[in-house]
Order: structure tokens, then C-alpha cells, then sequence
């Protein structure tokens, strides 16, 4: 007893140094005796090893284990000389070494710049408490004694935490008196070792309930079989003991069923035990409840009880707290027991303040649940009236007492209460049940509609989907109750849509309640349009059921906006200074934010009504009054301008009736093109300005596509219209010139005529090619010097100011390109094949009787593709070795005009070239900022001001430019699958299309006659070059990542910090970059070499399987349908598909091919296949959604070539940590078909299992030491049933004696 009385004495003073935040450095040299004292062959060496730590001088006399009395033999002075085993110290000085190499006490401890907000002894003392904890032998003595209530709380909770360590890592080596002894010895500090229910620490009562429940998992119910009575018995002693057992109870239930951390056989023995006293427990917790808040309700109104009050409401949130736990899984029965009483005690304290938002969550959770519909039927009693009116007069309280956050968070929780009444109402009430409307239905809806004009943004979201569910339900949509409630409805949401409530600002009541919900105005920002999306489907289905009602709505408000004087409210985002217009809106204006919501709301109108009504039912008098107010409105801001044309677009299936007002609608749209809000100013167009042109080009084409028959008789005057403006090369921007060049494109659609389309195109394209076809054209796109200095690149100066010389330069090249690609984007043939033959379209068949087109911009695209591809070598960082491949194999021909674009691709981001670009200019080819906040997912600034420049500096200008042109030739790339039969290219000149974005569409559309010629020899080369990149890019990542790990803790925190402070690290933006190029190749991979069911591709091949194709001389894989055609030649396509990016599953849900299973590999194939699955499963397992689709696809390998190859038996033998028993066993049954009784998901958890340790964990959880918990004799085993035939045999008759008298 006094060494446990010594030992603990000292683990006190360690404790309270090492857990005292204040210490001062009498507090550390305090530390240093207490090292001393514990561990004294853990020093500091400050002289010889500044900079790290090292071993003490007499290392190696130090004896393996040796008795605390042999200190007196080492320097210093040592007063206790315990007798008791302590700890190697060697072992208690290595875990040091784990951490970093710790900095010493004279340049770290006592330092203002030190890394650690504790002195470098603290890190010493935890790691000799846990060596205590672990080998210590007198652990739970003096756990005992740290625990007891005399202690300070933080030793206490220490002490609680050495009991812990020892049930959870050393119970399996107690002998049973030991552990008798500690069960009984914490039981003991259960019922007594506790202060006050008000005085106790939170954190003490939590520690202790987890040891009692961390023996119940390893001992209840077969050596413990009284456990639920001792814990009633403990209940009955007081408030305390009995919240102990609410939390033992609750964290029994949260390990067991909710986290389920146990083995699955202990996981069953004590789930079927709790089970099977359910209804016990359930009392237990119900008469606990009610006898804590009856006597809470009697002792609150007297001030003298007023601690007895609060011990009573303390139990009861604790009781309230662990139904919560329960109820989620507990049978419905108990939870419907004795006429829904647990139901109606939670109604009762929804008007209780300090039990209410327990009562709250136990009754949302109730409500929520799912199962058998039968079993959820009485949860329609909350519909009554005496279960409504206590919830609604709770709503009321909480609500009408002001914005409390207590009070705030339990209205929500009502909230998703009646959320959830309402869905299982849509549940329960069917065609053939025999579940009625409620009679309260009306007042349900009423209170419901409450919360959706509730000012708090987050109320309103959630009672939409909810609303959805109602309004798409069969019966309850057709209810008189709902529909009278729609116009209310709607009315509620033509506020809701308006956006309002921003925290930072005091302008709406819902800002206040914004505060509560959100950190920012773009968290708000991010979740309102969130919830608009949302709320626009559900008032799309309000409105089906009531279109004239909502359309009558929607055109008073459109009224409305149309006659009200614009307030652009006095945070103004630009203004008109000296034109006489006034401000000008921005997104905050209250003129604005009303136009953006009534301009939702009339979409989703109008839109819903011409899907629902008929064509005689439609308004359309209505309709064209409507769209005659917004033509004649007029206005010079661009923000309340582009709601206008949102309007216009909306209304013009109106004009299909009265065709006459084309011409208005056009006349308004083309006057938008050109719009400036300042006419003839030199000054750079504003973004708001930008996107008003482009929005009106947006609608002429979506009005030419959608209804090119409406606008055909008008072609003539929209032609004239769009030469004249494109007849001015500074009116328009190229790619607005492009947009209403694609307009006219799309109605040319209809002529149905080829030579007329091809005449129409040729006209449209000839300015295009006057500039493209040039001979300086030519130069420049053959010379990279000539290429720079067109562009400007080569510009000394680039002051904004001043005019840029080459800006015109580039707006040329870029509406070339826009053009050309823009044009075989919208030309097509018909899509009726008479109509296509009838017009001159069809010009022969394929072998397979499949129709070949041609397409009328053939011939002219066909004289502009050489100069394009021209420019795509020369300014893409793309495939070089791909080319080079393909040249030296013969795939492209020798001809002068490749040579020439071979020796000038990829030359533009050589470094020498990069080096003749001016000092402005060395960024022109990196990424835009916004382009890397998309990537890193960073959010985008709240507030666009409208009155910048679209690019401030001549630097974005060049970005911009740069990357436009790359995204249009590569992001959007040739449209294939309205164009590869057209475009009868010649050998040579198709190769140039193996770039990676290219390739998806030639293989979906290209005809299987062409593979061997056209696809097969672009994939080889191309993976090839994938396969490098990613290789190296990864590799590039990765070594980075592991050099800025292993510096983080020995370099300074000055430039981690100002790392730190930028999220847009090139580390984080090089791995994102590596993902998704990665994601892409998959992606690829997968149409190459997967045909998905239910594809249509009107040229794809058929497909033999639905995976990949392996030939049988060499495993390469193939297309489906190219038998014999190799697409990765053999040395290359084992590294692509072995390297680390590329082991995630092309899908969601990996499978293996018929031909690998039917087929005859080779042994390395195999045992490579194998290994390469395993080491995605030990790069990727940490995820679980690559860990399962690997572990599915390991499992079906094994299973599938096991029995013929025997190597792959050699591969699983190298796994770490397999168990070689099982293994066999497994081997046994697979081999042994006969034998193979158990479910296919139980042999694949075993074989989970079995390859356990090759399967990645997050860093977390890969040195969290394992808790071992072993299985007792199961009490549930099934009974052997007895055969008919033995009971038979046992009666000595056999059958005959049955048929005897």
C-alpha cells in the first residue's frame, strides 16, 4: 500500500504539470524533479546535440527491468525506492523518438517562438503515463486511488482513464479474482465515489460509465448474468447513481448498435439479450422519466427545493437522452406499447422548457422511423387533436418568446417533427390501406405553411421537400384541403424566393436568424441557392396542380415589377456618373433581388402550365399582354436588363399562337446584343454589360433550336440583321459574333436541303476563311516566333491604359476558331431518314445496313482543319511522344506539311520559347485564378461588382485568351457523333485527332470497320503517354507531399505560416490536378474497353461483354467487338493499368470480364492482375468507396482463377498478417464446390478478412493500438433439427408401422 500511496503521489504531481496550461517555469523545473524522480535516464543533452535528442551517457548500463531502488546507483538524488517492476526505460525514453525530434529545454522550453504551447517535458510525462498504464502491475490500485472523490478532477478522470486501459488491453490476461475484483471495486466508485449529480464533472461521470460498459461488452450476459438488476439496485440509491445508469445504458446501446465496435458474435449475444429484456428496460427508462419529471414539477415551484429540482431535471435529461438512443431501433412495439404512452409523455414535455428538446429529438426519432407499414400505424395518433395542439402550442412559445438559441434550436426540432408526420402520412396512406385522411389534415397544413414563411432561411428549406411529397402524392394531391392551401403556398414562396437574410447585414428579419445558421454571407449565399433550387421543383409542382391560379399570380407580380420605380437602395455596385441615368443596381438592391425572384417564379410557372393545361386551355391573351408589357419596358441597367430577356425567353411559347410577334421579340434581343450603358465609350465593358450581350445571344439561339419551324419564314430578315452587325469588326465580340452565326446555323437546319446548306454555309464561312486560309495566317501558325508576336507576347509594355496593338490580332484568331468549331457543332442532317434522302443527305450504306450521311460543312471545314490542327500542335501542351510514336510506327505519313507542325508542336511551352516571351507576359500560360479556386473547391467571392472589367490587367487578357482557345478546340471538341460521317478525312490527316479529348467520341461513333484502320492505332501511343504523365506527375506529388511532412516539424513556423495562408498552395493545386487527369484517363479507359447496357450509339460496335477484352497471346486490352486488334501494345498496357492512379474501378461497382473467366491467361498474367488489385486495395482501401469495389473485384479474381492457377495461392501467402489456417480452410471450399454452402456476401467477408492486411487505412487509425475482445459461449445457438426419418427409425417401426391398426 505505500508504494501505490508513493507511486500515486508522484503520478499527481506529473499530472497536474502536465495538464496545468498556466505553468510557469517553476512549474517546469517542478517537472524536471518529477523526471527525475520516474524516469531519470530520459535527459536532455543540450551541449553535444543541440538540436535532437539523445540517449543519456550511461545508456548501456541500464538494465533491461530493474527495480525503482536501483536509481540510488545513478546520479542524483532519488528518495523512493519502490520494490515494484516498473517499465523497461529504454522503452519508456524510444516513444520519444515517434513524435520528432523535440528541440532542447534551453532553446525550446522557455522560448516565445517555441512550437509547443507546453514546455518539451510534458510530451515525457504522457509518455511514461501510457508506459504505466500498459505494464505497470499495480495499475488498477492505483487507478482506484487517483479516482477517488477526494482528488482533484483532472487526476481522477486519470485514474478512470488507467481502469479503462486496463478492461479494454489487459482484461483477457486478468485471472478472474482480478477481474471480480475490479468489476466490484468500480461498481463500488458507481454507487459511492461520485459527488453531487450537481457538483460532478460531466467528464467524470462520462469516464466511468465507459469502464462499466467496456466490461459489460466483454462479460454480460454469460458471467455477468445480473447486470440489469445491480443496475437497478444502483438507480434506487439516488439522482446520481441513477444518471450514472442512464449513461451506462445509453453508451451500451451506441457501442453495440449505433458504432458497433464489438466482434459480431458478442455484437449478437448482447443485442438478442437486450432484445430479449426490451420491454424490462423499456419500463425501467418510462417509470424513470415520468417519477424524475413529477417530482420536478412539484419541487420547481418551491424556491427551497430548488437543487432538488435540478437533480430531478438532470435525471430526466439523461433518461430523455438515452430513450433517443434506444428508440431508433427498438421494436415499434415498445414504442407504441400501452396505447402510444411513450408518445403521449413526449407530447406532454414539448411545453416542459428545461425537458423539451430532449422530448423533441426522442419524438422526432419516432417519428422518423421506418419498417413495416403495419408497425408504423399508430404514429398517426400524433394527427389527433390532443398531440397537435401540444405541438403547435410549443411552436408558439418557443417562437413568441424572441430569437433565444435554446428555444430557436427546438422550434427546428418541431419543424422536422411535423416534417416527418407529413411523410409518414404519404407512407401510410395508400390506394388499398385502410388509412384515411386525418381530420386535422386542414390544421396541419396551416401549421406546417408556418413554418414555411417563418423568417429563419433554414425553417423554410426544410419543409420543402416535404411539401414536394404532398403535392406529388396521388391521393393526398387530389385533396380539397391541399389545393386551397396552394395559393397560400405560393404566396409564401414568392417571398421566400427573394434573396434576403444576409448575415453581415440588418435588412431583414431573417438576418438575425442567419447569424445563428451561418459563419458567412457566402455560407448563406451557398445554401440559399441551394434551397431556391429546391423550392423552384416544388413550386413546379404546386403549379401543376393549379396552373391558371399560378399563372394569374405570376403575371400580377410581373405587373407589378414592370410599373414600380427602380430602387437600386444605397449600396450601389456601380453608378452612371455624369450620364443622368442615377445608380445602377447591384445583387444587393432591393429592385434586383425583387426582379431575379419574380423572374424564377414566372419561369417555373409558364413552364409548368403549357406542360399541364391543353392547347385550347392556355391563356393566351393573357400570355401576349404580358410579353408585350416586358418588349416595351425599357431600361439602361444591365442587372434588371437581363431579367427582362430571363422574362422574354419565358414568354415565347406565346408567340407560337401569334407568330406576328416575332419580329418584336427579335427586334428587342438584337437591340440587347449591342447593348452598352454607355453609347460609343471606349471605356472596357463592365461584367454586368458582358453577360446581358451574351444572355441575348443565348435566347436568339435557344429560340432558333428550340423552335426552328416558328422562325424559318423569318430567316431572311435574321440573316440581313446578323451580316450588318457582323459587318462592323468592332460592334460585336468574336465569340457574339459566333453565338448568332450558330443561330442562323440551327434554322439552315431546316432548309432539308443539302446543296442549299452547303451553298448558305459556304457564304457564312467565307469571311472566316479569308482569315484563316491567309498567307500570314499560315506563317504565323507555322512559326512560333511569328505566333508570339502576333499575339503580343512579346510586348514590353503593357499598360491598361494605353490600346493593345495585337488585340485585334486575337480577336481574329479567336472568332476563327469559334467559328469553324461552332459550325460543326450546329450543322446536321435530318433526323427523319426519308427527309434525309429526299434532301440529298444519305450517300450510301455500311455492310450492316446502317444509313452513311454526309454533312453539308464538309468541304468547308475540311479546307480549315489543317491550319486548326496546326494550331492546336502548336499551342497545347499536349502528347508529344504520342506523335512521335505514331510517326516513327507509320501510322501518320511522312508528308511535308506534318513535318513542318511536327517541328513547331509543343514548342510554345519549351523553355526557350517561354523565355522570348516579355516580362508581362511569363504567366500568360498559367491557369486564371477562378480556374484554381474551382479546382481546389474554394468558394467563389460572394459579390462580382458589376461596374469592373471583365479583365483588369492586359496580363488576363493574354490568360484568357490562351485558355478560351484551349477550351474551345479541347473541352468542347469536335462533335463526332453528327460529324465523323461527314467528315471523310484523309489518312494522315485523322491522326492528328488522337489528342485525349478527341477520342472519347471517335470511339463511341466510329463504325467497327474502321477500328483497325482509324481507332486501334491512336490508343497505343495515346495510353502510353497517359501512363507517362500520370507516372511522373504522381511521382512529382508525392515526393513533395513527403518532403513538406518530413520538414513540418523541424523547420521554422515562418514560412509555414505563410504557406499556411495560402489555400491555393501549388502542392494542392498539383495533386488536384493529378486526381483529375487521373479520373479522366479512367474515364476513357472505360469507353474504350466497357459497353455500358442500354447505350445507344447509332454507330457503336455490339458489344461481346460488358468488360474489358484480353487477347489470348498477350492479355492487351481490347475494344468489345475488336477481336484480335491489340490496343496497348504488350509492354505498355501492364504499366498503365499497374500504376498507383489508375487502381480505382473504371465504375461504381468494379466486375471482371467473361474472357478473363472463360479465357486461357498466361501465369504472370494473372499473378499480375492479382497483385496490381491488391496494391490499389493497399493505396486506396482507406476509402471505403474504392476498398469495397476492390475488394469485390479481388474476390471475384480469386474465386474465378484460383481452381486453375495455382500462383495466385502464392501471391495471397505474401499478404501481412494472414492467417494461413484460414486461408486453407477457404482454399478447401473453393475448391470443394459441394462444400460451398455460405452466402456469397459471408465468403466475401471472409475473404475480406483474410486479405485484411494489405488493405489501407487512413494515418488515424494506423497506429491506434487494437482492442482485442474475445467471444464467450454463445447462449443462441440454433437447435440441430431432427430429421423425420431418424424420429421414425428411433421408434423401431419405420414407416409400415404407421399404416398398421
Amino acid at each position: 500500500m505505500d508504494q501505490v500511496n508513493a507511486l500515486c503521489e508522484q503520478l499527481v504531481k506529473a499530472v497536474t504539470v502536465m495538464m496545468d496550461p498556466s505553468s510557469t517555469q517553476r512549474y517546469r523545473l517542478e517537472a524536471l524533479k518529477v523526471a527525475g524522480v520516474l524516469a531519470p535516464w530520459a535527459v536532455l543533452d543540450t551541449v553535444s546535440q543541440p538540436q535532437q535528442l539523445r540517449a543519456p551517457r550511461y545508456w548501456d548500463s541500464l538494465p533491461p527491468t530493474r527495480p525503482l531502488d536501483l536509481l540510488s546507483q545513478l546520479p542524483g538524488t532519488f528518495p523512493l525506492r519502490p520494490s515494484v517492476l516498473l517499465p523497461d526505460p529504454r522503452l519508456l525514453y524510444l516513444p520519444l523518438l515517434h513524435f520528432a525530434w523535440y528541440p532542447p529545454v534551453s532553446s525550446c522550453c522557455f522560448s516565445s517562438r517555441c512550437r509547443y504551447p507546453q514546455p518539451c517535458l510534458p510530451p515525457f510525462l504522457a509518455s511514461f503515463c501510457e508506459e504505466f498504464k500498459e505494464k505497470c502491475p499495480i495499475c488498477v490500485p492505483c487507478g482506484l486511488r487517483l479516482a477517488e472523490k477526494t482528488q482533484i478532477a483532472i487526476v481522477r478522470h486519470f485514474g478512470l482513464q488507467i481502469l479503462e486501459h486496463v478492461v479494454k488491453f489487459r482484461w483477457n490476461g486478468m485471472s478472474r479474482l482480478e477481474k471480480v475484483y475490479l468489476k466490484n471495486s468500480v461498481m463500488e466508485l458507481t454507487a459511492n465515489g461520485t459527488l453531487n449529480i450537481l457538483e460532478e464533472e460531466n467528464h467524470i461521470k462520462d469516464a466511468l460509465s465507459r469502464i462499466v460498459v467496456e466490461m459489460i461488452k466483454r462479460e454480460w450476459p454469460q458471467h455477468w448474468p445480473d447486470m440489469l438488476i445491480e443496475l437497478d439496485i444502483l438507480s434506487k440509491q439516488g439522482e446520481t447513481q441513477t444518471e450514472l445508469v442512464m449513461f451506462i445504458l445509453l453508451r451500451l446501446a451506441e457501442d453495440v448498435v449505433t458504432f458497433q465496435t464489438l466482434p459480431p458474435q458478442r455484437r449478437r449475444d448482447i443485442q438478442q439479450t437486450l432484445t430479449q429484456n426490451m420491454e424490462s428496460i423499456f419500463s425501467f427508462l418510462l417509470n424513470t422519466l415520468q417519477e424524475n419529471v413529477n417530482k420536478y414539477q412539484q419541487a420547481k415551484t418551491d424556491t427551497s427545493q430548488e437543487s432538488k429540482a435540478q437533480a430531478n431535471c438532470r435525471v430526466g435529461v439523461a433518461a430523455l437522452n438515452t430513450l433517443a438512443g434506444y428508440i431508433d431501433w427498438v421494436s415499434m412495439s415498445h414504442i407504441t406499447a400501452e396505447n402510444c404512452k411513450l408518445l403521449e409523455i413526449l407530447c406532454l414535455l414539448l411545453n416542459e422548457q428545461e425537458l423539451q428538446l430532449g422530448a423533441a429529438e426522442c419524438l422526432l426519432i419516432a417519428v422518423s422511423r421506418k419498417g413495416k407499414l403495419e408497425d408504423r400505424k399508430p404514429l398517426m395518433v400524433l394527427f389527433g387533436d390532443v398531440a397537435m395542439h401540444y405541438i403547435l402550442s410549443a411552436a408558439q412559445t418557443a417562437d413568441g418568446g424572441g430569437l433565444v438559441e435554446k428555444h430557436y434550436v427546438f422550434l427546428k426540432r418541431l419543424c422536422q417533427v411535423l416534417c416527418a408526420l407529413g411523410n409518414q402520412l404519404c407512407a401510410l396512406l395508400g390506394v388499398d390501406s385502410d388509412v384515411e385522411t386525418p381530420s386535422n389534415f386542414g390544421k396541419y397544413l396551416e401549421s406546417f405553411l408556418a413554418f414555411t414563411t417563418h423568417p429563419s432561411q433554414f425553417l423554410r428549406s426544410s419543409t420543402q421537400m416535404t411539401w414536394g411529397a404532398l403535392f406529388r402524392h396521388e391521393i393526398l394531391s387530389r385533396d380539397p384541403l391541399l389545393l386551397a392551401i396552394i395559393p397560400k403556398y405560393l404566396r409564401a414562396s414568392m417571398t421566400n424566393l427573394v434573396k434576403m437574410g444576409f448575415p453581415s447585414k440588418t435588412d431583414s428579419p431573417s438576418c438575425e436568424y442567419s447569424r445563428f445558421d451561418f459563419d458567412s454571407d457566402e455560407d448563406f449565399n451557398a445554401f440559399f441557392n441551394s434551397s431556391r433550387a429546391q423550392q423552384g421543383e416544388v413550386m413546379r409542382l404546386a403549379c401543376r396542380l393549379d396552373p391558371k391560379t399560378s399563372f394569374q399570380m405570376a403575371g400580377e407580380w410581373l405587373k407589378y415589377q414592370l410599373s414600380t420605380f427602380l430602387d437600386a437602395g444605397s449600396v450601389n455596385s456601380c453608378s452612371a456618373a455624369g450620364t443622368g441615368e442615377g445608380s445602377l443596381c447591384s445583387i444587393f438592391s432591393p429592385s434586383f433581388v425583387q426582379w431575379e425572384a419574380m423572374t424564377l417564379f414566372l419561369e417555373s410557372v409558364i413552364t409548368q402550365m403549357f406542360r399541364t393545361l391543353d392547347r385550347e386551355e392556355i391563356p393566351v391573351n393573357d400570355g401576349i399582354e404580358l410579353l408585350q408589357m416586358v418588349l416595351n419596358f425599357d431600361t439602361k441597367d444591365p442587372l434588371i436588363l437581363s431579367c427582362v430577356l430571363t422574362n422574354v425567353s419565358a414568354l415565347f411559347p406565346f408567340v407560337t399562337y401569334r407568330p406576328e410577334f416575332l419580329p418584336q421579340v427579335f427586334s428587342k434581343l438584337f437591340s440587347s446584343v449591342t447593348f452598352e450603358t454607355v453609347e460609343e465609350s471606349k471605356a472596357p465593358r463592365t461584367r454586368a454589360v458582358r453577360n446581358v450581350r451574351r444572355h441575348a445571344c443565348s435566347s436568339i439561339i435557344k429560340m432558333c433550336r428550340d423552335y426552328p419551324q416558328l422562325v424559318l419564314p423569318n430567316f431572311d430578315m435574321l440573316y440581313n440583321h446578323v451580316k450588318q452587325l457582323l459587318s462592323n469588326e468592332l460592334l460585336l465580340t468574336q465569340m457574339e459574333k459566333c453565338a448568332l452565326m450558330e443561330a442562323l446555323v440551327l434554322i439552315s437546319n431546316q432548309f432539308k436541303n443539302y446543296e442549299r446548306q452547303k451553298v448558305f454555309l459556304e457564304e457564312l464561312m467565307a469571311p472566316v476563311a479569308s482569315i484563316w486560309l491567309s498567307q500570314d495566317m499560315h506563317r504565323v501558325l507555322s512559326d512560333v516566333d511569328a505566333f508570339i508576336a502576333y499575339v503580343g507576347t512579346d510586348q514590353k509594355s503593357c499598360d491598361p491604359g494605353l490600346e493593345d496593338p495585337c488585340g485585334l490580332n486575337r480577336a481574329r484568331m479567336s472568332f476563327c476558331v469559334y467559328s469553324i468549331l461552332g459550325v460543326v457543332k450546329r450543322t446536321c442532317w435530318p433526323a427523319d431518314l426519308e427527309e434525309a434522302k429526299a434532301g440529298g443527305f444519305v450517300v450510301g450504306y455500311t455492310s450492316s445496313g446502317n444509313p452513311i450521311f454526309r454533312n453539308p460543312c464538309t468541304e468547308q471545314i475540311l479546307k480549315l482543319l489543317d491550319n486548326l490542327l496546326a494550331l492546336i500542335s502548336l499551342s497545347s501542351n499536349g502528347p508529344n511522344n504520342c506523335w512521335l510514336n505514331m510517326l516513327n510506327k507509320g501510322i501518320i505519313h511522312r508528308s511535308p506539311q506534318f513535318a513542318t507542325r511536327q517541328q513547331t508542336h509543343n514548342t510554345l511551352y519549351a523553355p526557350e520559347m517561354l523565355a522570348k516571351m516579355a516580362e508581362p507576359f511569363i504567366k500568360a500560360l498559367d491557369m486564371l485564378d477562378g480556374e484554381k479556386s474551382a479546382i481546389l473547391g474554394l468558394p467563389q467571392p460572394l459579390l462580382e461588382l458589376s461596374d469592373s472589367p471583365v479583365f483588369k490587367t492586359v496580363l488576363e487578357r493574354m490568360q484568357r485568351f490562351f485558355s478560351t482557345l484551349y477550351e474551345n478546340w479541347s473541352v468542347h471538341g469536335l462533335d463526332f457523333s453528327s460529324s465523323v460521317q461527314g467528315l471523310i478525312l484523309p489518312r494522315g490527316v485523322v491522326h492528328h485527332l488522337a489528342a485525349r479529348v478527341f477520342v472519347k467520341p471517335l470511339v463511341l461513333f466510329c463504325p467497327p470497320e474502321h477500328y483497325e484502320a482509324l481507332v486501334s492505332p491512336i490508343l497505343g501511343p495515346l495510353f502510353t503517354y497517359l501512363h507517362m504523365t500520370l507516372a511522373r506527375d504522381a511521382g512529382s506529388v508525392t515526393l513533395t507531399l513527403e518532403l513538406s511532412r518530413g520538414t513540418s516539424w523541424v523547420e521554422n513556423s515562418g514560412e509555414d505560416e505563410a504557406a499556411d495562408e495560402n489555400p491555393e498552395s501549388q502542392e494542392m493545386l498539383e495533386e488536384q490536378l493529378v486526381r483529375m487527369l487521373t479520373r479522366e484517363v479512367m474515364d476513357l479507359i472505360t469507353v474504350c474497353c466497357v459497353s455500358k447496357k442500354g447505350a445507344d450509339h447509332s454507330s457503336a460496335p455490339p458489344a461481346d461483354g460488358d468488360g474489358c477484352l484480353y487477347s489470348a497471346i498477350n492479355y492487351s486490352l481490347q475494344f468489345p467487338g475488336l477481336e484480335g486488334y491489340s490496343v496497348l501494345p504488350e509492354d505498355d498496357h501492364t504499366a498503365l493499368l499497374a500504376s498507383p492512379q489508375t487502381k480505382s474501378p473504371c465504375g461504381p461497382k468494379a466486375q471482371l470480364s467473361p474472357q478473363v473467366l472463360s479465357g486461357t491467361l498466361l501465369a504472370d498474367a494473372v499473378t499480375w492482375l492479382f497483385t496490381s488489385v491488391l496494391k490499389g486495395l493497399q493505396m486506396h482501401g482507406q476509402h471505403d468507396g474504392c476498398m469495397a469495389s476492390l475488394v469485390h473485384l479481388a474476390f471475384q479474381i480469386y474465386e474465378a482463377l484460383r481452381p486453375r492457377y495455382l500462383e495466385i495461392r502464392a501471391v495471397m501467402e505474401q499478404i501481412p498478417e494472414i492467417q494461413k489456417d484460414s486461408l486453407d480452410q477457404f482454399d478447401c471450399k473453393l475448391l470443394n464446390p459441394s462444400l460451398q454452402k455460405v452466402a456469397d456476401k459471408r465468403r466475401k467477408d471472409q475473404f475480406k478478412r483474410l486479405i485484411a492486411g494489405c488493405i489501407g487505412k487512413p494515418l488515424g487509425e494506423q497506429f491506434r493500438k487494437e482492442v482485442h475482445i474475445k467471444n464467450l459461449p454463445s447462449l443462441f445457438k440454433k437447435p440441430k433439427p431432427v430429421l423425420e426419418t431418424e424420429v421414425l427409425d428411433n421408434d423401431g417401426g419405420g414407416l409400415a408401422t404407421i399404416f398398421e391398426p
